[in-house]
């Protein structure tokens, strides 16, 4: 059985995915950094990138990485 993920979740990875197709890979290192860079999650402050919501962006992240390992056959 899979994970059941929240609409707002799925909703906001494809747009985000949409918006930006090369932006997102089937790594989830690489999608949860730029997650936090293209959304309001995360904040800099001098320089370094500090998440205000952490579990946010962690999901929004791996189900981006699913749904793009899925439409690329990877």
């Amino acid at each position: 059985m899979g994970s059941i993920r929240q609409t707002y979740i799925k909703r906001v990875a494809i747009e985000l995915i949409r918006q930006y197709p090369d932006a997102f890979t089937g790594d989830y290192a690489n999608n949860k950094q730029k997650v936090l860079e293209l959304t309001d999650l995360g904040v800099v402050v001098d320089g370094q990138m500090h998440v205000t919501y952490k579990k946010l962006a962690n999901r929004i992240a791996g189900y981006a990485t699913r749904y793009v390992k899925r439409a690329r056959g990877q």
